[in-house]
């Protein structure tokens, strides 16, 4: 099964990472721009928003919640997400910033939608080093580079 992967270097300590990618008001910030509804515990399920406030576009299990891994699994959203994994690993560095390494796993096949999600991710990963390190973040829309549509 064909995977999206990205590596990032943030000038941040590992629990400010965390705080952004393991709550919905940290989601918010970088990715969605749009609040984030649900329970971002263990066990919960976490819905983001774009464009409609009413239907969310993805729905997430929490299925691992850790100091060092953020794990979710989709369980409504675009059909090639369904099932997928979704995780974030942080690991510290000694000059006390922190190496993030994102997945999202289990895709189906390769297509262009995926590609364009592989794009978009990169796009907010950047936007989560970018705010973590204190530089300002840049959330859908301004983040968008690959249109869903």
């Amino acid at each position: 099964m064909p995977n999206i992967l990205h590596r990032l270097s943030i000038d941040a300590p590992p629990q400010r990472v965390h705080e952004l990618v393991a709550s919905g008001a940290g989601i918010q910030r970088w990715w969605t721009g749009h609040p984030v509804s649900g329970d971002d515990e263990l066990g919960g399920r976490l819905s983001v928003h774009f464009n409609d406030a009413v239907n969310p576009a993805a729905t997430f299990e929490v299925v691992q919640r850790s100091t060092d891994r953020v794990v979710w699994r989709v369980v409504a959203g675009p059909e090639d997400w369904i099932d997928t994994r979704i995780t974030y690993a942080l690991t510290p560095r000694g000059d006390g910033g922190t190496t993030l390494l994102f997945s999202h796993q289990g895709w189906r096949q390769e297509n262009e939608f995926m590609n364009g999600c592989s794009t978009n991710w990169a796009a907010y990963l950047i936007s989560l080093k970018s705010g973590a390190e204190g530089q300002g973040f840049n959330a859908y829309p301004g983040g968008e580079i690959s249109r869903w549509d």
